[in-house]
């Protein structure tokens, strides 16, 4: 019964006209980000996020969580049309859905990847709806040693699953480690790595780093790429509803896209991009006719799409339960939370309950915005694809400096975003990812905190880690990981999906 009366809450909250809005806002903009391949939601959200300081913080939250799950949506269309993703996440859709389009059923591609978006959303978001609650009471039993053995769980994955080298990855997070302790000791007050500069006293602000490494450092990427010409499909797009026969195909794809893709988006590091991969590999092994896959096979297309969906609502289980992100864009929104003074973690629930349950029922109606967005605009979305890149890249600057200056009216952080800009270009070419630096930067402050408390509980002794059965458990399995890459087997497993994004992109 506590769960209807929030869920009605929720949606009271959402049909406040501005948090409508708001929605709307989101869902566009991430549905145009997910279809121009570029800057990503991870830039745009960060490039966005000092445009919310006058909203409130539900309707702020509400927005740049439009802008996340709506690119997913997007994604699909640059796949199907013009065989470039316009999200990560939609690389996979490429196969099929770009064979559909030669043979004319770009239709129903975009179709069903649009519908099965929103099944996968939904459904998700149901999960997140019944699973969120009970989890948030469960984590009220967690202390300081098992949050910190959890942080270096969420850490390690995420390190693990990095595209590129684990050495690399392990690099880029010192790097975000050691700028995640510039400012004042939490514990002691004593400034740290401030080299007398004032304005580093509360820290390096997030909003410019991350602006800095996906915004400013993918404009220089894209620059220096030679213009390609984009062989878009001019066909008179038709038949957008799939046919019986098409759902008929579909509706088991649909289904393990949904369980897949949720459950992947729970752990961390598992995100859309996994799930849509694991998704498509397994809807070829159901099969009866593996054959088709490659050629034009609607659950090609159908499964990937469902998948991707439904990781970007099981996303948001850890970060409003424990405050724990499960990938890139839900560190972006923890610290979208704190600048808006909220608490990420399972206090979330009872001291802000109108964000926790308006971020969730604004993810029902965004879903549906979202399916009459990407349907009868398809056209819009084809006409967009044809804006030249040099017309783009100097307003996404302007928006940048904009941006950064605002967040505290400061040039010093316009100057922060600029080096990271920089720093994160010159990462790139020589083969190291941001992400990394990004998760450690948002957990580093996390894990030192729970690392010094638990320390202070026990004396100094680290027998605390080890004498409580989740934090032991969770040890052992980064210990795991950090171990398993230096066997062949394993490594050559962890690098299999890379290899084949790289093939097909």
């Amino acid at each position: 019964m506590d769960v209807f009366n929030n869920i009605l809450m929720g949606f009271s909250t959402i049909l406040n006209p501005v948090n409508l809005l708001y929605c709307f806002i989101g869902v566009l903009i991430g549905t145009l980000i997910g279809v121009l391949p570029g800057i990503g939601p991870t830039g745009t959200i960060a490039i966005l996020l000092p445009s919310t300081f006058r909203a409130t913080p539900v309707s702020a939250i509400i927005m740049l969580a439009g802008i996340y799950y709506g690119a997913q949506y997007g994604g699909s269309t640059t796949s199907i049309l013009i065989n470039i993703p316009g999200e990560a996440s939609s690389v996979v859709t490429c196969l099929d859905g770009y064979q559909m389009a030669k043979q004319g059923r770009a239709g129903p591609a975009l179709g069903i990847a649009a519908f099965g978006s929103f099944i996968g959303g939904t459904l998700s978001i149901v999960g997140l709806t019944i699973a969120a609650p009970p989890l948030a009471q469960l984590a009220f039993e967690f202390g300081p040693p098992e949050y910190f053995s959890i942080l270096c769980v969420g850490l390690t994955l995420l390190i693990y699953l990095a595209s590129g080298s684990i050495p690399k990855a392990l690099i880029m997070a010192v790097f975000g480690i050691i700028a995640g302790c510039v400012g004042l000791d939490q514990v002691a007050g004593i400034p740290r790595f401030t080299f007398g500069i004032t304005g580093f006293l509360d820290g390096i602000g997030i909003v410019p780093v991350v602006m800095g490494l996906f915004g400013i450092s993918e404009i220089m990427i894209n620059i220096e790429r030679e213009a390609s010409v984009r062989h878009i499909y001019d066909k008179k797009i038709k038949g957008l509803l799939p046919t019986i026969r098409d759902w008929i195909d579909s509706k088991f794809a649909i289904l393990r896209g949904t369980l897949i893709g949720f459950f992947l988006g729970i752990l961390p590091g598992g995100g859309a991009l996994i799930s849509s991969f694991v998704s498509y590999a397994i809807e070829k092994k159901f099969s009866k006719y593996p054959e088709k896959f490659g050629k034009g096979a609607i659950e090609g297309v159908a499964g990937p799409e469902t998948a991707n969906n439904a990781a970007s609502g099981g996303a948001f289980i850890p970060l409003l339960t424990l405050g724990i992100p499960s990938n890139v864009v839900m560190a972006v929104l923890v610290g979208a939370l704190m600048i808006h003074g909220v608490a990420p973690g399972p206090l979330l629930i009872q001291r802000n309950p109108d964000v926790f349950w308006g971020v969730i029922c604004s993810m029902y109606i965004g879903n549906i915005m979202l399916l009459i967005l990407n349907l009868p605009l398809i056209g819009i979305w084809v006409k967009v694809l044809k804006i030249p890149y040099k017309t783009l890249f100097p307003l996404i600057v302007l928006f940048c400096l904009v941006g950064a200056y605002s967040v505290n009216w400061s040039t010093l952080d316009v100057y922060i975003m600029i080096v990271s800009g920089v720093f994160g270009y010159l990462m790139r070419k020589l083969g190291y990812e941001p992400a990394p630096l990004i998760l450690a930067f948002i957990l580093g402050p996390m894990i030192e905190t729970s690392l010094r408390q638990s320390l202070l509980m026990s004396q100094g002794k680290l027998s605390i880690f080890f004498n409580r059965p989740f934090s032991l458990i969770s040890l052992i399995l980064v210990f795991f990981l950090l171990v398993t890459p230096l066997f062949p087997w394993f490594r050559k497993k962890r690098i299999t999906l890379v290899e084949k994004a790289e093939k097909i992109d």
